[in-house]
């Protein structure tokens, strides 16, 4: 289980909710509050794993349902990266933050095998 939460700093705080396209991912019906997702993927773990890495699938749906094309997505805790990975094939930006080189390793190989164009900035402490 995964708790996902969406929030605002205040009620007047700009958001995005893609409420018809949510829609249209359900066959026409509104999207339930649990989501019915399995793990990630094989093929999501063939440069590695992480132990606490998200399904595509999931992401997939969170960035669908919270941005916008264009739009920029940070992951202050990247890991293998599924989040960047669901931005670029999602047509979003991508900025993430990881302090294992072993994850950024990881991440740079998943990004690299899904011919993209990213420019990876690898700083260390």
């Amino acid at each position: 289980t995964e708790t996902v939460l969406w929030a605002a700093k205040t009620d007047k705080s700009k958001h995005v909710f893609n409420y018809q396209l949510m829609r249209q991912h359900n066959g026409g019906k509104q999207m339930k509050t649990v989501w019915k997702i399995g793990t990630p993927k094989k093929s999501e773990k063939q440069f590695g794993k992480h132990p606490t890495q998200k399904p595509l699938e999931l992401i997939d749906r969170i960035l669908l349902a919270s941005s916008n094309e264009g739009d920029l997505v940070f992951d202050p805790f990247m890991g293998s990266c599924s989040t960047g990975l669901s931005a670029l094939q999602n047509n979003r930006k991508f900025v993430g933050c990881e302090m294992n080189k072993e994850y950024v390793d990881l991440s740079v190989a998943r990004l690299s095998q899904e011919r993209m164009p990213f420019e990876p900035m690898i700083k260390t402490a």
